[in-house]
């Protein structure tokens, strides 16, 4: 029971520190690899070559995966030149596992030292994330070590040979077997060094090992499906045309293992080295063997799974993938995006809201307020995926994203607010009173509201580029607006004493009404100072007045 209880803790060791390699070069590089990823993808060799790149740094062919498929379905790739970021992506994990096949295990506690020691001091910067990856480095070698040493023991007991005999006998139990111990690890490079070591120590007979790493391959593609099933339709077509191409290469090679084991086996120096290299044969010849077949799999998946062809409701969640929360830099730009599309309804409830204005229309009105739910709605999805994504996952720049978009959310839901109380105001005090602004006043709330149109496309320009010079251009345009804010309500002021009757009817309307526009447009150009303050050129006396302003806002 000892020596059982060493071996599973071992394997976890192994799991635990390809979870921290993985997670730890995400952090570092997520960014600048999807950005790598999203370069090469003009034809399917580059985008192999990128794959089989980007999948040896963060050593899991399930995260290039989930990269892949977010870029499928934000419409930026193809569905074939995704799949052939697949083939060189089982290419690249593979190609680490030879690598950790070799015995390094004099350098774990070298490894371990100085990322601790990286970690410890700088936890929080990129020194910190590079000591974690040390450290799961380190670990996934100290695992492999007693992996070796605790399963030595074990191979003297009746029982498990026994029944380590009885696969031998049973391919397709090897492979089942195999597939799953992948998806319960949630890594198939783990799962493969793990087959390897139990080879090398004669725990499993080499025809039994390479059966399980059939079907650790196969795993991985059934865990990308997993991950992803509950994502659009167009992002789990990349990870099940994934599983065709494991399907098709394990049906190819399986009736090959004999020959592997009669010809190439006995010219490996240690048992270990032929799984791991039978594991890296199986992948380079998917890889380059299939990667013609892109397109004609991405046919056939596309008619197993068609997309539907009504539109998504304006109102609906659209981007907020929940199989990118395993890569947090791909989460927040999911979340960014989805930021976006709450904007967008905030601008057609503006646009609208001048319509109703001009034509006292009731019906539009309350099509406009009802629309008001949706963005309650996507402010509340959007903070809610947000609060899944792990903080400490996030670099400094990505966590004054995260923060970023919180803001601008809180920002796009109290607009909506504002529009759909202003917009029961005209329901009420003009609409239903059949009353009507003068000829001068609707020109100035035109004008008003013209301006709110043009600063709130301006802001999701700021929010999306975090251009400085544009965000200071906001700012200067929340100052004229207040400027003219008090400008038409002294002409306002003078109507009044000329007893134009139009005024006099509107008078309280409008003079709400305006401060309504202002408070609107103070909330769109509020999204200029995080960008400012993060460039250094935001004043200390500008952020009190900001808060100042948020108090006020909130108080109202």
């Amino acid at each position: 029971m000892k020596h059982l209880l060493n071996l599973l803790a071992a394997i976890a060791l192994l799991v635990w520190g390809t979870h921290l390699v993985r997670t730890g070069v995400l952090r570092v590089f997520g960014e600048k690899l999807r950005r790598i990823l999203a370069r090469s993808l003009s034809n399917r060799f580059s985008a192999a070559l990128s794959g089989i790149g980007v999948t040896a740094l963060v050593q899991s062919s399930t995260a290039t995966s989930m990269m892949t498929s977010s870029f499928v379905g934000q419409g930026l790739v193809t569905l074939p030149a995704a799949l052939a970021v697949m083939r060189g992506a089982d290419v690249g994990t593979s190609m680490m596992s030879v690598l950790f096949s070799v015995d390094l295990s004099w350098l774990s506690p070298l490894l371990i030292f100085i990322g601790v020691v990286l970690f410890v001091s700088r936890q929080a910067g990129t020194a910190g994330r590079v000591g974690r990856v040390l450290i799961g480095l380190g670990l996934m070698l100290l695992a492999l070590r007693l992996v070796v040493e605790a399963t030595e023991p074990l191979l003297a007991a009746p029982a498990v040979r026994a029944m380590l005999g009885s696969l031998g006998s049973d391919l397709l139990l090897e492979i089942t077997l195999g597939a799953a111990l992948a998806v319960v690890a949630y890594s198939s490079l783990a799962i493969v060094l793990l087959i390897a070591a139990m080879a090398g120590s004669s725990v499993v007979p080499m025809d039994v090992a390479l059966g399980l790493v059939l079907g650790a391959n196969l795993g991985s593609g059934v865990l990308a499906v997993l991950t992803t099933a509950k994502s659009p339709v167009d992002v789990r077509q990349v990870t099940v045309g994934n599983l065709v191409f494991k399907l098709l290469g394990v049906a190819v090679v399986a009736p090959f293992i004999g020959l592997w084991l009669r010809y190439v086996q006995p010219e490996m120096p240690v048992p270990a080295h032929g799984v791991v290299l039978f594991h890296l044969a199986f992948n380079v010849v998917i890889c380059v063997g299939f990667i013609g077949l892109t397109d004609t799999v991405a046919r056939l998946v596309q008619r197993m799974m068609p997309q539907r062809p009504e539109a998504k409701a304006p109102g609906r969640v659209q981007h907020l993938d929940p199989s990118a929360l395993s890569t947090p830099s791909l989460a927040i730009s999911c979340a960014a995006r989805e930021a976006l599309h709450q904007a967008d309804l905030v601008e057609t409830m503006l646009v609208g809201l001048l319509k109703v204005i001009r034509q006292n229309d009731l019906q539009l009105a309350e099509q406009l307020r009802r629309l008001d739910d949706s963005v309650d709605e996507l402010y509340s999805a959007i903070k809610y995926y947000l609060t899944k994504i792990s903080r400490e996952a996030l670099g400094e720049e990505e966590s004054r994203r995260w923060t970023d978009i919180i803001s601008f959310t809180i920002n796009m839901e109290q607009i909506g607010d504002i529009v759909e109380r202003v917009l029961i105001d005209i329901e009420e005090r003009k609409i239903r009173k059949s009353r009507n602004f003068s000829d001068a006043g609707i020109a100035e709330i035109s004008e008003l509201h013209a301006r709110i149109i043009d600063n709130l496309r301006l802001s999701m320009s700021v929010f999306l580029n975090g251009n400085v010079r544009d965000a200071q251009k906001l700012l200067e345009e929340k100052a004229r607006f207040r400027d003219l804010e008090r400008v038409y309500a002294s002409r306002h002021l003078g109507r009044l004493s000329d007893k134009t009757v139009q005024s006099i009817e509107t008078s309280s309307l409008h003079i709400d009404l305006i401060s309504d526009l202002k408070r609107i447009n103070s909330h769109i150009c509020s999204i200029a100072y995080p960008i400012l303050d993060t460039a250094g050129i935001l004043a200390p006396n500008r952020l009190r007045s900001m808060a100042a302003e948020r108090d006020s806002s909130h108080k109202h």
